[in-house]
């Protein structure tokens, strides 16, 4: 799908462009999501350049996601999408300026790009100039970012709360303790998706900084400089929480190995406990002609007694030296 943005009325008015209509020479940006070889080919020949493809997008060196060929700057960058969901995922989408023109081309439809064209349509718009379009689209991104850590940072934070504080004194269960697990590990994975997505915009943002140093909007340079101290201090953040995230991955299988030996404890103490008394009862259930006890009249009852008391004795004992 091609998505055109014009000028109008303070804002950018969005539009699909319908297959067979020319891209009008007029618009500021061109949203290409999931695009045919019909719309790559309109926005080569308008642009006299070649887009970059899906397996360049993909390219993992920097050089071939950074780069400025026949006039435009090319930029390629890991955004996150559903990341209200369970599943959060990770693609790259392109960022190109070229000719006062800015061309977005993606294969996921994340929140921050639904929310910025409703912005354009508001008419929500500081400036219109390629440039500063492509400043507003980054800055609405890494304010998205920073609302899922917030939110992260408070789920994370009650997760901590469950391992250290359970409710009603409640001892945790092993049943309790793999919902924490799954719960740690769906936020480890998303801290790690968003520190490489934020890794991303950082390059992109240090690679613009020479870019446009020849460039007369100096309002963009000045953007570029606050998206770079935001984008800075979310690594920070995340780099706390991961290191929570490790803390409390540590501590919950610390408990873990704690209920495993408490339990192992409570097997040997009943095996040490229930020894005596098997001892004692192992003798005199032996089918010897001769035992002198056995002829007893009261034995049975002392007999008893004794399995008893032995029992009894290294449980208090146990329990007199600490051990329970």
């Amino acid at each position: 799908m091609l998505k055109i943005y014009q000028q109008q009325n303070g804002g950018l008015k969005g539009m699909t462009l319908p297959d067979g209509d020319p891209i009008p020479a007029d618009a500021v940006w061109l949203d290409l999501l999931s695009p045919t070889n019909e719309e790559r080919r309109k926005v080569n020949a308008l642009l006299q350049m070649e887009m970059p493809t899906r397996a360049d997008m993909e390219e993992i060196e920097v050089s071939s996601r950074l780069y400025q060929e026949d006039g435009g700057i090319f930029l390629t960058a890991l955004v996150l999408s559903n990341m209200d969901s369970e599943t959060p995922t990770a693609d790259v989408v392109s960022f190109v300026l070229a000719q006062d023109k800015l061309v977005t081309i993606r294969y996921i439809d994340p929140q921050p790009f639904k929310t910025f064209a409703a912005r354009c349509e508001r008419g929500n718009m500081p400036g219109n100039r390629a440039e500063m379009v492509l400043m507003n689209l980054l800055d609405v991104i890494i304010d998205r970012m920073a609302d899922v850590l917030e939110r992260a940072g408070a789920e994370i934070e009650a997760i901590s709360r469950d391992i250290f504080q359970p409710h009603q004194d409640k001892v945790m269960q092993s049943a309790d303790f793999q919902n924490v697990l799954r719960r740690l590990g769906r936020k480890h994975d998303l801290t790690g998706k968003m520190r490489e997505s934020l890794l991303s915009v950082s390059r992109v943002l240090s690679f613009l900084t020479p870019a446009m140093e020849g460039k007369p909007n100096k309002d963009v340079r000045t953007h570029i400089k606050t998206l770079t101290r935001d984008v800075q201090s979310l690594q920070d953040h995340t780099s706390f929480l991961g290191s929570k995230l490790n803390y409390l991955l540590d501590a919950t299988l610390g408990l873990i190995n704690i209920d495993q030996n408490n339990i192992i404890k409570i097997m040997s103490v009943a095996a040490i406990v229930f020894l005596p008394p098997t001892l004692f009862a192992s003798i005199w259930g032996m089918n010897f002609h001769y035992m002198p006890e056995l002829d007893e009249k009261f034995f049975y009852p002392i007999a008893l007694t004794v399995i008893v008391i032995s029992g009894i004795l290294p449980y208090w004992w146990f329990k007199r030296r600490g051990w329970l």
